[in-house]
């Protein structure tokens, strides 16, 4: 199978059920790569053009799966190889329960995914070595993450407090008991 039926036909292999699929379950045979990828700013590509229709890039993220440093899209039946160019997620809105030692940061992601950071949804701050730049990311799901949108990385350095950490001045931001770097003060 190749070109636009392909990507409906692994749509209807997917078992109707609530919540997620079942992915880490599901070993089928590799068929093969698609022209199918998600973009650092968490636009879906199929055939060069972006899906626009919201619901069924919600159902193609529930059928990601990651081995080793590639990605798939599995059906009980099928996994086909897909490209990813940062993280398969993108948060896109934070929303901030109380204060201080006490706060929670709830955030939601491109694909409708709401999830409070924490022990199971750290949020780390990757630095490029070169230009000194943040990439701050939350993870999602398992191993998955999402790559916080800059308007709402704003929103977490304007909540975040100074932080003394061997010696030197960071700051950082409380969520759900957990006290996450944003990067060092300035």
């Amino acid at each position: 199978m190749s070109g636009p039926a392909k990507a409906n036909d692994l749509l209807g292999q997917i078992p109707a059920t609530r919540g997620l699929p079942p992915v880490h379950l599901w070993n089928p045979d590799f068929c093969g790569d698609i022209d199918m990828r998600i973009a650092r700013d968490g636009t879906w590509y199929y055939l060069g053009t972006p899906i626009t229709r919201k619901a069924m890039v919600k159902l193609f993220s529930t059928i990601l799966k990651k081995e080793g440093e590639r990605w798939f899209l599995v059906t009980p039946v099928e996994k086909v190889g897909i490209q990813v160019e940062d993280a398969p997620f993108v948060a896109v809105l934070v929303d901030v329960e109380g204060t201080g030692e006490g706060q929670r940061l709830h955030f939601t992601d491109n694909c409708e995914n709401r999830f409070t950071a924490g022990p199971e949804h750290p949020l780390r701050v990757s630095i490029n070595p070169a230009t000194d730049a943040p990439s701050p990311y939350v993870r999602v799901r398992g191993e998955f993450e999402a790559r916080i949108q800059r308007s709402v990385f704003y929103h977490l350095v304007a909540l975040a407090v100074p932080v003394e950490r061997h010696g030197e001045q960071w700051l950082g931001v409380w969520s759900d008991g957990a006290l996450y770097l944003l990067g060092r003060a300035q």
